[in-house]
């Protein structure tokens, strides 16, 4: 029996797509399909020779290894080029591929990185999908585009993995190029900060390096937890930091914890990361997580039931990273079916490639609790109204029952009460509270991170 070879590669490209980001997918296995077979051989198509060697040179191990578990006879994979004359130079919009001044074609806006600032042209405060949960750093990154070095200086996102931090700083850079389009910003992350400052060091340069980072007007520092317990450079950067704001240019960082909370991080360099506007990026809630599938089904002229999409919107929680994965995933399969998938499909599919969320004991909650409040543990189980420690009490407890699903009277018991009424009030009271109270919401979700924080 013949194999459909359009089929093998559809179901292909759906298992490759949970392996890579979005974007790298639609940029490097758009355009491309099954040629032939011979002898356990793959030959791939691809549009051009850039996407050619990129796949070969990136992807071919995935792919081989896709291949071979869809379809057991290939054992190896070839790279072909068939694009339509003239289509790779239209791609690059100019004679040669090493620095394009415009990409023309549609779909692969992505390929080129402005080399200068090191920004993707795709990210942009336009394409970002805006939720209650992350409005305020919205309307900060917006506020800087318009009055850079004075709005908000330093401007410090933090939050969690996948939440959009690095889209949104991205953008800030593109929309400053965009407005002043002579501007010297860049962007980059700490541990490319810190490879280029032991490579300086390594080739007796720290001049050339200094007079680099002290010359941008605009400066984009993303997860700047990597500097944790770097010393030296860390000082290197607090000069470099130094005379940057002295100049009034923008500084701008992201971390995946407020500073105080970044273990190994000076004081000097936390009070300077602390000295303009931090802004927390929490996990969004239900409606932004329907809203952002919605988003990205009409952007990629995709129908999904309403119903589908709910679905997803409840049980993928964690991060928008996720909540594209799973869409993603449920895309592919109905590609390589040929029909839309049922609730029941999609349900399975999402159990399947959905991570168990991180378990985390009752004992890690008070002790997290407290020592985020700057308290003893002991002083949480003491029959005390003091202020210093009923609302970190009240925390723990709400914490327990909303994190862990513990009973109210094991939660009374574990904090020494007779009955469990405590307990409901402390939770009513903290969940209520949250919803009205903005600094105590920011306050959970902070401790939220230290607990469900890698292990390192």
């Amino acid at each position: 029996m013949a194999t459909d070879y359009k089929k093998l590669w559809g179901g292909a490209l759906a298992e490759i797509e949970l392996g890579v980001s979005r974007a790298n997918f639609a940029t490097w296995f758009k355009d491309t399909d099954i040629a032939s077979e011979k002898n356990g051989t793959i030959f791939l198509s691809v549009p051009n020779t850039f996407v050619k060697e990129w796949l070969s040179s990136k992807y071919h191990k995935l792919i081989l290894k896709v291949m071979h578990t869809m379809h057991p006879p290939v054992r190896n994979i070839e790279y072909i080029i068939s694009a339509q004359p003239g289509k790779e130079k239209n791609l690059w919009g100019g004679g040669h591929p090493g620095a394009p001044d415009k990409i023309d074609q549609p779909g692969f806006n992505n390929l080129y990185i402005d080399k200068d600032a090191n920004l993707n042209p795709k990210y942009t405060l336009d394409s970002f999908v805006i939720g209650s949960f992350n409005e305020v750093a919205y309307a900060a990154a917006t506020a800087v585009t318009k009055n850079i070095g004075v709005a908000y200086n330093p401007l410090f996102i933090y939050g969690g993995v996948g939440l959009g931090k690095t889209h949104l700083l991205q953008a800030i850079g593109n929309k400053i190029k965009e407005n002043e389009p002579g501007a010297k910003v860049y962007y980059m992350t700490s541990e490319k900060f810190a490879n280029d400052f032991v490579s300086s060091m390594q080739n007796h340069s720290i001049h050339c390096f200094k007079e680099k980072y002290r010359n941008y007007k605009t400066l984009i520092i993303d997860d700047i937890q990597f500097f944790s317990k770097k010393l030296k450079i860390q000082e290197e950067f607090f000069h470099i930091f130094n005379s940057l704001y002295e100049r009034n240019c923008q500084i701008i960082f992201s971390s995946d914890k407020p500073p105080k909370h970044i273990e190994g991080l000076e004081e000097r360099l936390r009070s300077r990361c602390e000295g303009g506007m931090m802004i927390d990026i929490p996990k969004p809630e239900y409606e932004s997580r329907l809203a952002i599938l919605e988003s990205k089904t009409k952007e990629r002229g995709y129908l999904v039931d309403r119903e589908v999409l709910e679905y997803i919107a409840s049980a993928v929680q964690e991060n928008i990273r996720e909540l594209e994965g799973s869409l993603n995933s449920i895309m592919g399969q109905s590609r390589l079916k040929g029909r839309s998938l049922s609730l029941l499909e999609v349900k399975e599919l999402i159990k399947k490639n959905t991570r168990p969320a991180k378990k985390v004991s009752s004992g890690k909650i008070i002790k997290t609790t407290a020592e985020f409040y700057g308290i003893k543990e002991k002083d949480l189980f003491e029959k005390t109204r003091r202020r210093e420690v009923v609302k970190p009490r009240q925390v723990a407890m709400y914490l327990l029952r909303a994190d862990t699903n513990t009973s109210y009277p094991f939660i009374g018991q574990k904090f020494g009460r007779r009955d469990h009424t405590t307990a409901i009030h402390a939770y009513k009271k903290i969940d209520n509270s949250i919803k009205k109270d903005e600094k105590l919401s920011r306050e959970i979700e902070e401790i939220r991170s230290l607990l469900y924080e890698k292990d390192v």
